[in-house]
């Protein structure tokens, strides 16, 4: 990989490539009426002072702050080397991999780096240098690991979904296999300390695929989330292997801790753990950092837990009141009295 040098500072002060085209394509008279030339100049200075009141974002007086469209861009990237061919308008061929793949990892990781420079520097008034090289080999270190990872997720979609008939099918229209990788790279940079893009990247995936899991989250190998949608995966929950989840389930935090003067407490064991061969249907919802659903558990739908359950345990909710009735007899009794 090659070397990664620290850049000089952005320049704040540099003025951008697009403001003269944004000041020769801007309106100079308005044919509207009532509103003459520079008629929104005049709400300028109220904004000014807002800035000045409760602080702006990339001001003179701070650091550049990481970008979210270049975030967006470097899961795409991302992607495209964890499975070559799947995200691409063309097929790859095996004679031009190893160059394709030398072009795409240098690409990202030039974004990366830059992405990643500015986030460390964020809330350390003395502006830390040399973070950002370990963390990036670390990262780019660990894709193979990745990759071997999404190899038995892939497994686990296809042996835990009738409807799966190929792999490639999986890869291609699962919304699931894009949250859990761009989650499993994001937990790379979570853990070598890389602030703020991890959490990025996931809310991509997330605004993507309805899919929620924190970058935070420990997630074992053989990992399923069958259809997907309103899934919440908690920061501090483990999961282990061979874990399948519907669409609906919430593994979240039951409280905060606060300090004495009642601000919430941050860090520590907020959410559950999910041990190995746990099946977990529909909108369920278990919260807790001391909870623990046992190896080989299933929890049925629409179930709230706030405590352990040990292993092998069936979870459900009988039914109660639940009334199924002949519609062509009820024909002849009266009509009921709707009150909506």
């Amino acid at each position: 990989m090659r070397q990664l040098m620290q850049p000089a500072p952005e320049d704040l002060n540099h003025a951008s490539p697009h403001a003269s085209l944004a000041v020769d394509s801007a309106p100079r008279l308005s044919t509207r009426p009532g509103f003459e030339e520079n008629y929104y100049d005049q709400f300028v200075p109220e904004l000014l002072a807002s800035y000045a009141a409760v602080g702006g974002l990339n001001n003179r007086d701070a650091l550049n702050l990481p970008s979210t469209r270049a975030v967006g861009q470097i899961c795409q990237g991302l992607l495209q080397l964890m499975f070559p061919g799947f995200h691409d308008d063309d097929a790859v061929h095996h004679g031009t991999l190893a160059e394709l793949t030398r072009e795409r990892i240098a690409a990202v990781g030039i974004q990366l780096e830059d992405q990643v420079r500015k986030s460390v520097r964020i809330g350390d008034p003395k502006k830390p240098t040399g973070r950002t090289p370990p963390i990036l080999r670390q990262f780019f270190h660990s894709l193979g690991e990745v990759r071997e990872l999404l190899r038995t997720d892939i497994e686990a979609a296809y042996e835990g979904d009738p409807a799966a008939l190929f792999s490639e099918e999986i890869i291609l229209s699962y919304p699931f296999i894009e949250a859990i990788t761009t989650q499993r790279l994001a937990h790379i940079l979570y853990a070598a300390g890389a602030p703020i893009i991890p959490r990025m990247m996931t809310e991509w995936a997330h605004g993507r695929t309805g899919i929620d899991i924190h970058p935070g989250a420990k997630i074992g190998s053989h990992f399923f989330i069958d259809h997907g949608t309103g899934v919440v995966i908690g920061e501090t929950c483990t999961i282990g292997s061979h874990v399948k989840l519907y669409h609906g389930v919430t593994l979240g935090a039951r409280s905060f801790a606060k300090d004495e003067v009642g601000h919430i407490v941050k860090g520590g064991k907020r959410h559950p753990n999910v041990e190995d061969n746990v099946t977990i249907y529909p909108n369920s919802t278990i919260l807790g950092g001391e909870t623990v659903i046992g190896a080989n558990s299933t929890i049925g739908a629409n179930v709230f837990l706030m405590h352990s359950v040990p292993p092998d345990s069936l979870v459900v909710y009988e039914e109660k009141q639940l009334v199924i009735r002949d519609k062509a007899a009820r024909k002849t009794e009266a009509a009921p009295d709707w009150i909506i």
